[in-house]
């Protein structure tokens, strides 16, 4: 009798397998014959999981951007708000092993799009997560009326967006310049701004 393949439980142990490769050696290294050694298969058979490397990549990051997500679902916003928010938004910045790994491997994935443009949409939708938390805090602060009157949404959501953006850059190119300290300080500076101040 044929043995039965789970095909889905197959490809997570590739995924898995791609996570610790790219964890140990970095995305360069990602390769179809590194993995399929990591997850103990033979190169042919990653074909039946995985038709090109652009899906394998494609794969990988949903599963980095679902980290992210479950990450920042698990998060409850409770009085005083403004820490839990700060706290949301340093999601987004590497300041521990596995926010730094994440951003190494998001950084390496966006150049891979430049060569495979079928992975764009998974970029797109990783910046648009991005985007909307930092739209969920300008709008939080708005309907528990935290927010200074006169607030621009779209205008503020952009703003935040670019500096939690650039604070994450700054970190992984640079780190150590900023200490976790000074990066808090900054966003608890701007999230008061943000404020009423009531």
């Amino acid at each position: 009798m044929p043995k039965i393949v789970d095909h889905e439980k197959q490809r997570q142990i590739v995924a898995e397998a791609a996570l610790r490769v790219i964890r140990k050696y970095g995305l360069e290294q990602a390769t179809v014959r590194n993995i399929a050694k990591e997850a103990g298969l033979s190169v042919g058979s990653m074909r039946h999981y995985f038709c090109t490397q652009a899906e394998l990549f494609a794969f990988c990051m949903s599963l980095f951007v679902q980290r992210v997500q479950n990450r920042v679902e698990a998060f409850s916003i409770e009085e005083p708000f403004l820490p839990d928010l700060k706290r949301l938004l340093l999601q987004f910045v590497p300041l521990d092993e596995e926010r730094v790994m994440e951003m190494e491997v998001w950084f390496s994935f966006n150049a891979k799009v430049l060569i495979y443009p079928e992975l764009k949409k998974i970029s797109e939708a990783m910046q648009d997560g991005f985007y909307r938390a930092a739209g969920f805090v300008i709008e939080f602060l708005l309907t528990n009326n935290l927010a200074k009157s006169g607030l621009d949404t779209d205008l503020e959501t952009e703003k935040l967006y670019a500096l939690v953006d650039g604070l994450a850059i700054h970190q992984l190119m640079q780190p150590g310049r900023l200490t976790v300290e000074r990066l808090e300080h900054i966003l608890d500076q701007h999230l008061n701004l943000l404020c009423s101040g009531d």
